[in-house]
């Protein structure tokens, strides 16, 4: 992130031998972005951070995908993939891989259950509060998310998901792992890295760690677990570090490296006479891919104005849609619901219903909300996806098409 902060105990001078108020010596980490060369962070530990004590291969589950063959767009309900059978799931070993390629990989998990200690030692994740809510203990400290969070996480934090299911039901999650850095827009960015005026995004809509977050007594010095997403020959793979202490020791750091939320309410839509492109929803950035945030707002005021999205091909991308609240104008009718992924890849033109293209001028407000993420390379479709896939969705512009069970499979190649 952009902006400064410093929390907790930190001695006047970095790189100094450091000890506590109580007397305890610290060590200091640093945690960086490429190399020493960028963003970073500096902790002060009261246990050495890189005491292991064993570490074990953690099995991923089925992280396998299929090339999106024939080129078809696609429609996955992703409320099916959880079902009530009685296992409580978490927000870490049970996410769901929906869709991905070499840059990003979208996974999908209901949680009712505390995650272990988690790690993501590939790229930056961005998460989505679908619903729920909880509390997200990291290394930097905790940040409450509700519904609606963009929540950022930087490589290689240390932080575990504590779902609040007793006060709003289960967390639902919809996870963005990229293989680099997630951030906000250049475009909205001065050179020194601060939120521009008339940015749609300002510091002050990001909420960040206010205090360190300590483990109990009993377990500072108890062997903990962290699992470990990392890169292997094969692509990301797991472990389990085990240490000889519980990670939470950090009594202070100060950096601009650090997890922070953004709930789409804060978002600041831009508006005009005729309709704005997509670009203009943007919030972040990946290395490979942009998200953006569809809110409700005022809609263009030109008497004949097109308002709902105009038929386009994304000749770079593709494009994935979350819809997880309001209104679906554009699709009334293709089966498009809360909790619905839609992939529109590139090479195929896509856009609303004939009836909504024509009824939209009469229309003053958009109540659609949702999320999405668009790739600059193309998106094959985990196998796991096909559980919750609604084959009729390729044919709903145009109201016939293949039956179920004529339509080509996906080809594996």
């Amino acid at each position: 992130m952009p902006h400064y902060l410093a929390i907790g105990q930190i001695p006047p001078k970095k790189h100094t031998a450091f000890s506590t108020a109580d007397g305890l010596p610290c060590f200091e980490e640093f945690i960086g972005e490429e190399g020493f060369s960028s963003t970073g962070s500096l902790m002060y530990h009261t246990r050495v951070p890189a005491a292991l004590t064993d570490s074990r291969e953690w099995d991923l589950g089925d992280t396998s995908m299929k090339a999106n063959r024939p080129l078809l767009p696609h429609h996955f309900r992703l409320h099916e993939l959880f079902a009530d059978d009685g296992v409580a799931k978490d927000a870490v070993r049970h996410r769901v891989p929906v869709l991905g390629n070499a840059d990003v990989t979208i996974r999908y998990v209901v949680a009712h259950a505390v995650s272990p200690l988690y790690s993501n030692a590939v790229g930056d994740e961005l998460v989505f509060v679908e619903s729920g809510s909880a509390t997200l203990e990291t290394i930097f400290g905790a940040i409450e998310v509700r519904q609606g969070d963009n929540v950022v996480i930087s490589r290689t934090t240390i932080h575990r998901w504590v779902p609040h299911t007793d006060r709003e039901g289960p967390l639902r999650l919809y996870c963005v792992e990229g293989r680099g850095h997630i951030r906000p827009p250049s475009k909205y960015l001065s050179r020194y890295g601060q939120f521009l005026e008339g940015s749609p995004v300002t510091e002050r809509d990001l909420r960040t760690p206010v205090d360190v977050l300590l483990a109990p007594p009993e377990l500072a010095d108890a062997d903990t677990e962290v699992y470990v997403k990392h890169s292997g020959r094969d692509g990301v793979t797991g472990s389990v570090f085990v240490y000889d202490h519980h990670p939470f020791d950090v009594v202070g750091w100060d950096g601009q490296l650090y997890p922070y939320a953004f709930n789409y309410r804060d978002f600041a839509p831009v508006t005009g006479l005729l309709i704005q492109p997509p670009p203009t929803y943007q919030v972040f950035e990946g290395e490979g891919f942009v998200v953006c945030n569809f809110v409700p707002r005022i809609l263009e005021y030109h008497p004949q104005a097109i308002k709902v999205p105009y038929y386009h091909s994304n000749v770079d991308s593709d494009e994935v849609m979350f819809y997880f609240a309001g209104e679906t104008a554009a699709r009334e009718g293709s089966g498009i619901r809360d909790g619905s992924v839609s992939l529109h890849p590139a090479g195929y033109t896509h856009g609303p219903g004939r009836q909504a293209y024509l009824e939209s001028p009469k229309h003053t407000e958009s109540k659609e909300t949702a999320f999405m993420v668009d790739t600059f390379r193309p998106l094959e479709v985990a196998s796991a996806a096909a559980r919750c896939e609604d084959p009729a969705y390729p044919w709903t512009w145009s109201g016939r098409g293949p039956t179920a069970s004529s339509r080509p499979a996906v080809d594996a190649r």
